[in-house]
């Protein structure tokens, strides 16, 4: 599944560069008991990149108690914040919906071996 991507005054052009750029730096960022990075696990939900360049991601966990809790917010925040372009970043996190396996990419399934 695919994050949602928005952005009020971001267009064309601009937006695309900006959102394949801050999708590679989700990519980067790993659940380190997953050798899957959280873009492909179907972590991420939305995207807002606000006027000013401000981007909130929302995310998941893979379940309310992942031991990775305390890290994957500040992760995300450090990677999207670096990309050029962006003047900040926030990470809210949400369990609704609760994070399931039919979230995941199919590149995710099969370093997984999930088939």
């Amino acid at each position: 599944m695919q994050a949602e991507v928005s952005s009020a005054a971001v267009a064309g052009e601009e937006l695309s560069q900006l959102t394949d750029a801050i999708v590679d730096a989700l990519k980067s960022v790993y659940d380190p008991e997953i050798p899957v990075d959280i873009y492909e696990l179907g972590l991420i939900y939305k995207v807002d990149i606000a006027d000013d360049r401000m981007v909130t991601v929302e995310m998941t966990l893979t379940t309310p108690n992942c031991p990775a809790a305390a890290q994957l917010p500040s992760m995300v925040e450090s990677a999207v914040a670096a990309v050029p372009g962006v003047s900040g970043a926030r990470v809210e996190i949400t369990f609704d919906p609760p994070w399931d396996q039919s979230r995941m990419s199919e590149e995710a399934r099969l370093t997984l071996n999930l088939w």
